[in-house]
């Protein structure tokens, strides 16, 4: 995980030498619509990142889901 004050550094960086905003942590262009951000987090969820994963589980328990919450939460915590 990349803490807020790198992030923001980042930012600043990229935004003062007149640069495309890109991840702090990947590096990869920022998505430009909500689109290309949904397939941006469908790939992290595939790939097993623990935040996606925490975020598929409180959508799922906001949703009463509560059976794939536990699912989502579960596999985020594993090693």
């Amino acid at each position: 995980l990349i803490c807020r004050g790198c992030s923001h550094a980042s930012t600043e960086r990229e935004v003062g030498e007149n640069r495309q905003p890109t991840c702090p942590f990947c590096r990869h262009p920022t998505p430009k619509t909500q689109d290309e951000a949904n397939v941006s987090f469908k790939k992290r969820v595939a790939a097993n990142d623990p935040d996606a994963l925490c975020v598929m589980g409180t959508e799922h328990f906001v949703k009463e889901d509560y059976v794939g919450a536990f699912e989502y939460w579960t596999k985020a915590a594993e090693p």
